[in-house]
């Protein structure tokens, strides 16, 4: 059987490959095998960590929403049952940009909790018509006497959209607001 050289072929791969494993410590990122060995765990450890991601996040949120929730004199479980009792359907990242963002509009939510698990529904209904979720990031309120100092300059400026105010994109924090109210 004659003998084949691997050429260009094998060298383009073995390139890939430490390629892939540049700025891994020691022989990891110089000699072929110890590189492929590595990129293949590193593969397994960034697949099984988007998953762990995942996890992270949604029990950082459900912390930011414990603390807020301790502000208002009620605790996480009994607000997310009430919250779910009322069919106020946020998920808990939203939920916990609202309590970093927007306390007040947070304590709104509480208030709807606390009355669902009491048993009263009508104040429920007028506020619960108030929220309007767009995307995970925003909330829109229909309270015209919303704080506006207290909103960025991003949020100010989907705000001057919404109301079609001209030349908004190239207007300063105090020049939105002033156009806004």
């Amino acid at each position: 059987m004659t003998r084949v050289k691997g050429g260009s072929v094998a060298k383009n791969r073995r390139r890939k490959v430490l390629k892939q494993a540049k700025g891994y410590f020691g022989s990891k990122h110089r000699l072929f095998k110890t590189a492929q060995e590595q990129t293949f765990h590193s593969g397994e450890y960034a697949y099984r960590d988007r998953k762990v991601n995942k996890r992270n996040f949604r029990k950082l949120w459900i912390t930011r929403i414990n603390a807020a929730c301790h502000e208002n004199d009620i605790n996480y479980s009994r607000f997310i049952n009430g919250l779910s009792k009322a069919n106020v359907d946020i998920n808990r990242k939203m939920l916990s940009e609202i309590a970093i963002d927007n306390p007040s509009y947070f304590t709104k939510l509480v208030i709807i909790a606390k009355d669902t698990l009491n048993g009263k529904t009508a104040k429920n209904d007028e506020v619960k018509s108030e929220v309007k979720t767009k995307t995970t990031k925003e909330v829109e309120i229909k309270d015209e006497k919303l704080d506006l100092s207290n909103l960025t300059v991003v949020e100010l400026k989907k705000l001057a959209k919404d109301k079609n105010i001209s030349r908004y994109t190239t207007m300063k924090k105090a020049e939105l607001i002033a156009a806004l109210k």
